[in-house]
């Protein structure tokens, strides 16, 4: 199948996937709440094999050139947007603050009742992609990558966790729950085969010995 159409096939898949998502109906202290659906791990294998093998290159890298948050929809931002998505009985504020609530970190297993305690990560990090392609994207597309909602790119994690993990790749950083290893590398794969960057060698060697015990 042509790399071209194969993508837009995933667009499509991810786009339901995302708007169920939204609607609640994924909603609950789960493993599979928490972000759109990942590509199967035999799709990632595949995935990955077609990915370009590059030293990653951070020079000239600064947070503030990719745009986050933006506004989704009314007074709510991505942050907010990810918050109600990824929570249980999630109740806001006209500003869209959420005042209460539910939320289960699929990184670590903890269960938090303030969003305080929530970071929104950046699954692919921003450090990361801009080291691996993205230091040649438009401004347009830094912002798109930075608020995804459609891809398993954000998801809300307790905020120290999201801390240490920084911008590691998967070959220094995975998450303590290994139950969840297999989710993290597709959605992985995913979201640098979508945004056709780079991957470099370790990181390969990492995604490809998780993906072939999934």
């Amino acid at each position: 199948m042509p790399k071209v159409y194969a993508r837009r096939r995933l667009s499509i898949l991810a786009a339901v996937t995302g708007l169920i998502a939204m609607a609640g109906i994924l909603n609950g202290p789960t493993a599979s709440a928490a972000l759109p659906t990942p590509v199967s791990a035999a799709t990632a294998r595949t995935y990955l094999a077609s990915l370009t093998v590059a030293t990653e290159d951070r020079t000239g890298y600064d947070r503030d050139l990719f745009n986050h948050w933006i506004t989704i929809s009314g007074t709510c931002n991505t942050r907010e947007t990810v918050l109600k998505r990824d929570g249980s009985s999630v109740v806001t504020n006209s500003a869209c603050t959420a005042t209460s609530g539910s939320w289960y970190s699929v990184y670590d297993g903890a269960t938090w009742t303030a969003a305080s305690d929530l970071d929104i990560d950046h699954l692919v990090p921003l450090a990361e992609a801009w080291d691996s392609g993205a230091d040649g994207w438009s401004s347009a597309t830094r912002q798109a990558f930075a608020n995804d909602l459609t891809r398993p790119q954000l998801i809300a994690v307790t905020d120290n966790v999201n801390q240490s993990k920084g911008d590691q790749d998967p070959a220094t950083w995975m998450p303590s729950r290994t139950a969840y290893a297999c989710t993290y590398v597709r959605a992985w794969v995913q979201v640098k085969y979508y945004y056709d960057l780079s991957v470099d060698t370790a990181e390969k060697s990492k995604l490809t010995s998780v993906l072939s015990g999934c």
